[in-house]
């Protein structure tokens, strides 16, 4: 009986075919490879001026400024120095919710970076981990 030739392939096959699935992962890895570096953020940064929506919240808004002299004040004319910073935040936000202890910084166009990230280190010493910083409109006009 050469027409009737019998094997154990006859029927289904169960194993599964891993070549689509490799092909697909490599495939998927050339673009992920190929988009990561593009997503890198940081360049060319002129950050004073932003056309934003005005600052809205349920509670009264926190504003730490820093004039052009990196000197730091609460609210309007309450001045700060940096070592009492963290203490005076800690007691400002003291019977607030944890979602409502939130800062917004007010810098000097002309303040250096770093006197900036210096408030921001102590804000967060003093338990702030929301902090906003605010810019004026392209129009000179406050955000």
């Amino acid at each position: 009986m050469a027409g009737n030739i019998s094997s154990d392939t006859d029927g289904p096959i169960a194993a599964i075919n891993v070549t689509p699935l490799v092909d697909v992962m490599l495939v998927l890895l050339v673009i992920f490879m190929v988009t990561a570096p593009m997503m890198q953020q940081g360049v060319e940064v002129d950050l004073p001026k932003a056309t934003t929506a005005p600052l809205k919240g349920s509670t009264e808004q926190i504003v730490v400024s820093l004039d052009k002299t990196g000197s730091i004040f609460i609210g309007s004319g309450n001045k700060v120095e940096l070592p009492e910073l963290a203490d005076k935040v800690k007691a400002i936000f003291a019977n607030r919710a944890e979602e409502e202890r939130k800062i917004y910084i007010k810098g000097d166009s002309s303040l250096g970076y770093g006197r900036i990230m210096e408030v921001m280190a102590a804000l967060h010493a003093g338990g702030i981990t929301q902090i906003g910083l605010v810019s004026a409109t392209p129009d000179g006009k406050g955000a």
